[in-house]
């Protein structure tokens, strides 16, 4: 049996659940993470929005920003002890419609647009491709409304598949009215986390380096909320419906 962690961005699964994902490989269980937009786009198809992010995170072009951000993500996936999958779909801020335009030139907490009805169902048909009977599969609430976050999300639910889930940090840190409308009719299952998994998880945190500055208001900030909500419930909590 193995956990499997759907993550929309090279971040997200540790970022939300690294000290769990620490404690499940430390106990001998298989976990991986499966990251969903992390394709490289064409270099000659990058937004105003996506070009402010790069210079932000420190990446020249837009190969530069994916197979950095990829290897920031295979090194804290090692510290937690979890394999990585990198899949081939785009960032919302490379991504483009039919004729042309930016489907996300305003910011990546619109809904998503009416073009990418499908785009759930090409992810599910990838996500089924690979996974095994046995499979635990765990999914992100999209708290905040990021529109990768909620697009995933509809594609994990395609599976057919009875699902954990787990909050996506820091995004609950800035939206705490959305837990109750996510977790309803749902039941919480809180998995310890000691406190070497507690390290582990920030450390690797901090191997995101490209994107501290731009996913909280400091890298500082972002840590001690970690700790916080860890010194609140000694674990993390994954979710099922009831």
């Amino acid at each position: 049996m193995r956990w499997i962690y759907v993550s929309p961005h090279l971040d997200d699964a540790v970022l939300s659940a690294g000290g769990l994902i620490y404690e499940q490989a430390r106990a001998g269980q298989p976990v991986e993470i499966w990251t969903m937009m992390s394709g490289f786009p064409p270099e000659e198809a990058i937004s105003p929005l996506a070009q402010v992010l790069h210079y932000q995170w420190g990446f020249p072009t837009a190969e530069e920003a994916i197979r950095g951000r990829r290897a920031e993500d295979e090194a804290a996936a090692a510290m937690v002890g979890a394999k990585t999958v990198h899949f081939d779909f785009l960032d919302c801020i490379y991504r483009r419609g039919a004729d042309g335009s930016w489907l996300y030139a305003m910011g990546v907490f619109d809904p998503p647009v009416d073009e990418e009805a499908d785009l759930p169902d090409q992810i599910a048909a990838a996500l089924l491709a690979r996974l095994q009977p046995d499979d635990q599969v765990i999914c992100q609430f999209s708290v905040g409304r990021h529109v990768d976050h909620v697009t995933v999300r509809r594609a994990v639910e395609r599976l057919g598949r009875l699902l954990w889930y787990d909050v996506d940090l820091p995004y609950a840190f800035n939206h705490p009215e959305e837990a109750a409308p996510n977790t309803a009719g749902m039941k919480e299952s809180l998995q310890p986390v000691t406190e070497t998994g507690l390290r582990a998880w920030l450390e690797a945190i901090q191997a995101y380096k490209s994107q501290l500055s731009s996913i909280f208001e400091t890298p500082e900030g972002l840590l001690e909320a970690v700790r916080a909500s860890w010194r609140d419930k000694g674990g993390i909590g994954l979710w099922r419906p009831e």
